[in-house]
């Protein structure tokens, strides 16, 4: 008999950790690889986060933590939402996890039974679908074609909902393709919604504030306020201030779920660092001028790399709305053979062929959902972007 539990054998290991651990050895082992698959920005953490954590650790603020949070974080994520977002929670509604994966771990954790549904679109980042699995559910993957922005239609979620139906999982701006759902797509998603009160939503805004060209962020409790009561919304520290390493991130929503993830923490982590935690609540009161330079920057960097990508023979590349991930199509390059006659059958032939040729390393669309791209994180310098751009171009100018 296996001694390894079933239910991991269900799952992979991330993709997207991967790609980041394989570049990191090639380049160990002295190969000139340039890596465009981590999902974090190369930016520091603010300086008065920093300083916040210093002040706590002063203070003495080395202690365990209620399983929910410390009540300064919770009262600032409640603070937060109803500044930005227009949502009035309380502190109790919130729930505070090692980071928005465990959030999600929790949240799907605590409420899936087996055979319930989680309609996933796709591409999706990565973990959604597996975490599903770990907790026995069943993962209904929505097609969204890039000919549609990558965004799901409503007839598309209609038509995927059924009586088992326990959640819908929503990211906006998404991770692996940068689109953003506008206001109205929400509302025409929470039409759909309305006619199916046994539906919840999960809405993942981790990339809320990484917006440009003037988009404006909305998240669908804000938007559609008749799905407040069935709607978590989460985010965390992570993205926008730099702070993927403090593992941070939170939920806010239904009383009865969020006491449940917070009983399911109490047997697991306990908590998120003490120290963390702290720095969370710095970030959150302190100031945000340090947003729109670091976006600036960002949206340069977008813009290069979709240019470049788009000057590749073979490669399609949209302009996203948010994060800092483009997702190009590579189907002008199916079928076709690099110099050394490999065939390119798949989009993950294409990214393994890349590393193997030219030194970069992406991460191969499959991985999430949906084919033939890959993700590109541009959160790297512009030199290093550039000569990516330049090595992709070359690659595919060589396949024949």
């Amino acid at each position: 008999m296996a001694f390894i539990a079933r239910r991991l054998s269900l799952v992979k290991p991330s993709p997207t950790i991967a790609v980041s651990t394989k570049a990191a050895e090639l380049k160990a082992a002295g190969r000139d690889v340039i890596g465009l698959g981590a999902g974090e920005p190369d930016f520091d953490t603010p300086d008065h986060v920093k300083a916040a954590a210093a002040e706590a650790m002063a203070q003495g603020k080395t202690k365990y933590t209620p399983p929910a949070g410390i009540p300064e974080l919770r009262k600032a994520i409640c603070e937060k939402h109803e500044r930005d977002n227009g949502l009035s929670y309380t502190p109790d509604m919130v729930h505070v996890g090692c980071g928005g994966k465990q959030t999600i771990y929790n949240a799907l954790m605590a409420t899936i039974d087996p055979g319930d549904e989680v309609v996933i679109p796709a591409p999706y980042w990565v973990s959604y679908p597996d975490i599903t699995l770990i907790a026995e559910g069943t993962p209904v993957i929505v097609d969204c074609a890039q000919d549609n922005g990558f965004k799901m239609a409503p007839a598309d979620l209609d038509a995927a909902i059924t009586d088992k139906t326990k959640w819908l999982i929503l990211n906006s701006p998404s991770n692996p393709t940068g689109a953003a759902y506008t206001a109205d797509d929400l509302k025409a998603l929470g039409e759909v919604l309305k006619r199916h009160p046994q539906v919840h939503v999960m809405t993942d805004d981790m990339y809320e504030y990484l917006v440009y060209d003037g988009f404006r962020f909305t998240t669908i409790a804000q938007v559609v306020p008749e799905l407040f009561d069935r709607t978590l919304t989460l985010n965390g520290v992570s993205k926008a201030w730099a702070m993927t390493g403090w593992r941070v991130g939170w939920a806010c929503g239904p009383l009865e779920i969020v006491k449940a993830m917070n009983k399911l923490s109490s047997q697991s982590t306990t908590h998120t660092s003490s120290i963390s935690q702290a720095a969370a609540v710095g970030a959150l009161n302190g100031p945000m001028d340090f947003i729109g330079p670091r976006n600036d920057a960002f949206r340069r960097r977008r813009d290069l790399v979709v240019d470049m990508l788009n000057a590749a023979e073979g490669i399609t590349c949209l302009t996203p709305e948010g994060a800092f991930y483009v997702y190009p199509s590579v189907a002008g390059c199916i079928g076709k053979a690099t110099p050394d006659g490999k065939t390119i059958a798949s989009d993950e032939d294409f990214v393994t062929a890349l590393l193997e040729s030219e030194g970069v390393a992406a991460v191969h669309g499959a991985a999430f959902g949906l084919e033939p791209h890959f993700r590109v994180s541009y959160a790297t310098s512009d030199a290093a972007l550039t000569e990516a751009c330049t090595r992709i171009q070359r690659f595919c100018a060589a396949l024949a």
